[in-house]
This record gives structure tokens, sequence and C-alpha cells, in this order.
């Protein structure tokens, strides 16, 4: 295992585990193969929810009503960050390919990467009380967008830059040269626009520039950057039998660059070092201590993180397969359309309004839950829609969709438009 897996976790809290138990934990198979334990016990009535799989083919007839409303030729780009970045309307990532015109592909590729890596990294639950003002197009977003905006307008500041000559670009130096009060700033945060996990946010950038730097491998010698990713993809692409990048190796080059800038929960001590399992949970009904048995991983940042990059890797030439690889999102708008539409159902309901951390039990039930549900639906939303699993990967169903289905029921039932089950966020999960 590399040096910037390693966690800041003491050897003495770590649990221990082989080189196979780590990757099978960091492994989006592991994750749909323990959702899947998770679905079975709770059909048996051995979880805070019960299923109602009545309830499938309702939830189908709205997730494709939602998508044909969203994208009526069903040409649908996958789920990523960068759709968000188009919120009001307003075509940005066209303003950035207009900036990036004279550049080779390449280049423009590591300018991609190094946006969509910072951007994701700073979108995480955003709470109620916050907005973002953009001052050039007037308008006002909250959530997943006003954070993509507030992101893409730094970037095209340059504010992840340490060369004032190339401000579209996120490297090691303009990392390490921001300012809490900067990030503030640049998400216009008060005590009148309060956001969720501010300094979360500004700890995993900070701890961004010092990976970044930790690994020449993946990012570089001379000058460590998020982009430099791109020669890493092109070599494993090489090498491969077909020339083709499957997107499990995608999230699996970020869990073993980034992995050490996840907050410490979790870590395994393996025989090459203590390593920080990042969005992974020990889940107690499963064993009264963490192991490599009892853990429910989860990666969804890190996942959220590789549908970001396929397009800026496809633009550049590379061949991505095994899309379906990586699994559905358990983040709180996929999770939400399941609860609020009846498909899961709170065993007793009073509990929905007690705080939760992401480690309770429960809401690892409610993540894991999302998971295996969301490959329920991929059959019956693509028969309705005519399409197959190939040409429809969950990457689409996502953003068609089930993320914009679980919006839509939390605007009608609720006037904040927030999850259904109240989350105690640090701003690095949801």
């Amino acid at each position: 295992m590399s040096r910037t897996s390693a966690s800041s976790t003491p050897a003495s809290d770590a649990f221990p585990g082989s080189a196979e138990d780590l990757e099978r934990l960091l492994a989006p198979a592991t994750i749909r193969a323990r959702a899947g334990r998770i679905l079975d016990a709770a059909l048996e009535g051995g979880t805070a929810f019960a299923v109602r799989l009545d309830r499938l083919d309702a939830v189908a007839d709205l997730v494709c009503e939602v998508t044909l409303a969203n994208h009526p030729t069903l040409d649908i780009p996958y789920h990523s960050r960068w759709n968000h970045f188009q919120a009001g309307g307003r075509d940005r990532n066209g303003a950035l390919d207009a900036r990036l015109a004279d550049l080779d592909p390449a280049a423009r590729c590591r300018a991609k990467l190094d946006l969509a890596i910072v951007s994701v990294l700073l979108d995480a639950g955003a709470g109620m009380g916050w907005r973002y003002h953009e001052a050039d197009s007037g308008l006002d977003s909250a959530r997943s967008e006003g954070l993509a905006v507030a992101s893409w307008n730094m970037f095209m500041a340059g504010r992840f830059s340490s060369r004032p000559e190339e401000p579209l670009r996120v490297d090691a130096a303009g990392l390490a040269a921001l300012s809490l009060d900067a990030l503030r700033e640049g998400f216009q945060v008060s005590g009148d626009n309060p956001l969720v996990g501010l300094e979360g946010r500004f700890r995993l950038l900070r701890s961004l520039g010092e990976a970044l730097g930790r690994d020449p491998q993946r990012f570089g010698l001379s000058d460590p950057r998020p982009g430099n990713l791109l020669d890493h993809f092109l070599a494993l692409a090489a090498g491969s039998e077909d020339h083709t990048l499957r997107a499990p190796q995608i999230l699996r080059a970020l869990q073993g660059g980034l992995g050490a800038i996840w907050p410490s929960r979790l870590a395994m001590a393996t025989p090459s070092g203590v390593v920080n399992l990042g969005d992974a949970w020990h889940y107690a009904p499963w064993g009264p201590q963490p192991s490599a048995d009892t853990v429910m991983p989860f990666h969804k940042l890190s996942q959220w993180l590789s549908y970001s990059l396929l397009e800026p890797l496809l633009e550049a030439g590379l061949r991505l397969t095994d899309l379906d690889g990586l699994t559905g999102l358990a983040e709180y708008r996929n999770g939400g359309l399941l609860l609020d539409s009846g498909l899961l159902e709170l065993r007793y309901a009073d509990q929905a309004h007690l705080p939760r951390a992401p480690g309770s039990d429960l809401v690892i039930e409610w993540r894991a839950l999302t998971v295996a549900l969301l490959d329920r639906l991929a059959d019956p939303v693509r028969a309705r829609l005519g399409r197959t699993a190939e040409a429809f990967p969950l990457a689409k169903i996502l953003e068609g969709g089930t993320w914009w289905a679980g919006r839509r029921l939390a605007a009608d039932r609720r006037p904040d438009g927030g999850p259904p089950l109240v989350i105690q966020s640090d701003g690095t999960v949801f």
C-alpha cells in the first residue's frame, strides 16, 4: 500500500487486517454484497426499516416520469458534478471550454480533473440555511448547485492555483496557501449565511494538498496536481488487454491517492501500515467490534468523484468500461426517494426526528438499503424506457433519475426540501 494511504490514526486504535481484507473493504463489489445482506435482513424484519417491495413499480414509474420530464429524448449525461455547474441554465461548462480552447486535449483534461476533484471534495450537505449569490448572473442557489457554482467561481478566479499566470488549475502549493478565511469568503459564509461543515471542507482541501505532494506516481513530482491523474489512467488503459479503463480502477486510484485525506474514523492495521478506511463504518449487528467482517463500506464521495471524472476522461480519448462496477450513491436524495415514496418505512416513525450520526446503525442501514434498492430499481426503469443496461448504466439512472425524484418528493413533503432523516454531518459524508 502506498504511503499516501497511511492514516494518522494510531495503530493501537486500528483493527488488524490483511492486504486482501483492505482491498475487499475498498471494492464496490463489497459495498454491493454487504448492502444486499442488510436488505435481506430488512426483508426479514431485522433492521430499523421495513421494505415495501410492492411499492417498487410505483417508484420506477416516478423515476421514469421525472427522467422523461428532464430528458425527453433520453440523451442523459452521466450523474456528475458537471451537471451542477449548469445551475440556473447558465452554460458554465461552455465558459470553461472557451477559456481552455487554446490548450491541447491532455491539458484541458488535467484542468477539468482539477476542477472536478476540488469541487466534489467541497460537495457535502450544506445545511438548510446556506445560499450562494452569483454576482455575474444574479443567481441565488443552495445545496449541491450552490456549492458547485461557488467552487466553480473560485476555480475560475484562480483561488486554488499557485500560478497567477495559470489560474485554471489546482496544485499543492495553491491549496497550501488557501486560508479558511478565503474559503469562507469564496462560499459567502457569515453568521446570517451558515454553511455546515466549513472547517471540515477546509481540512479536506489542505489534506488534499498534502496528499498531492506525497504521491508523485499519481500526481506528479515537480508539479503535483489532481489533474496529473490523467497520466496514471492512460498508463492503466495502455496496460490492459483491450486498452480500456474500468470505472472501478478510477475509484481505486482515487482511494489510493486520496485515502489519507478523510477524517480518521475507522482504520485497518495492515502489514504495510495503518490505512484510513474513509466512508466505512462498523455495523454492530455484524459483531461487537470493528473487523474486516463487521464494516459496511460506502465510499460515497469517492464514487461521486469517480462518476465526475468520466466525461473529462472520455473527452481526452480514453475508452471506459464497467460503469456499473460502481454502485449507486448512498446519500440523502436517493435515500430520501426511498423513504418519501414508501418503498422504505421506519418501523418506529418517531425516530425520524432524532438527530443521527453517520456511524449510527440506523443511518448505516438507510444508506445500505439505498445502494441495494437502487440496483433493484434499475431493471424496471430500463424496461419502461426501452433501454439496455449497456446503453443506460446506473450513472444515467441516477442523473435521469433517482436523484431528481428524491429532490421532488422532498420539496413536496417538507417546506425546506431537506432530507427525511436528521443527519449530523461534518461536511465529508453527505
